[in-house]
């Protein structure tokens, strides 16, 4: 399974989603981290250009293009959730700390 969570520099779950500067995608096999890769996304900066539905499909692309099949995060807007809803992409809230645990818990 391929999970995104949004990571601060230090390695901790980073409590934004829609405005992260970095995410990780990993690859979780029986709760087991087979890869661990971070991407700059800078949705922090991209956030407030343009509208809110052009930062949703920029978010819905980047998922699409990795292959998502997991997001794992701390908290999360009603627009975005109801988006990955519609995607079948399932949303993991709550998460805190150590973005590589928080991963394997939940998944």
């Amino acid at each position: 399974m391929i999970v995104c969570a949004p990571v601060t520099p230090d390695g901790n779950i980073d409590p934004r989603w829609g405005r992260a500067d970095w995410v990780a995608i990993a690859d979780v096999e029986d709760k087991k981290i087979k890869t661990w890769r971070e991407v700059e996304v800078s949705w922090s900066r991209l956030h407030d250009e343009g509208t809110e539905g052009s930062h949703h499909a920029r978010v819905v692309k980047f998922l699409k293009e990795n292959g998502i099949d997991a997001v794992v995060v701390n908290h999360m807007g009603d627009g975005m959730t109801r988006m990955l809803k519609t995607m079948e992409i399932p949303v993991h809230l709550g998460a805190s700390g150590d973005a590589r645990i928080a991963v394997q818990t939940v998944v």
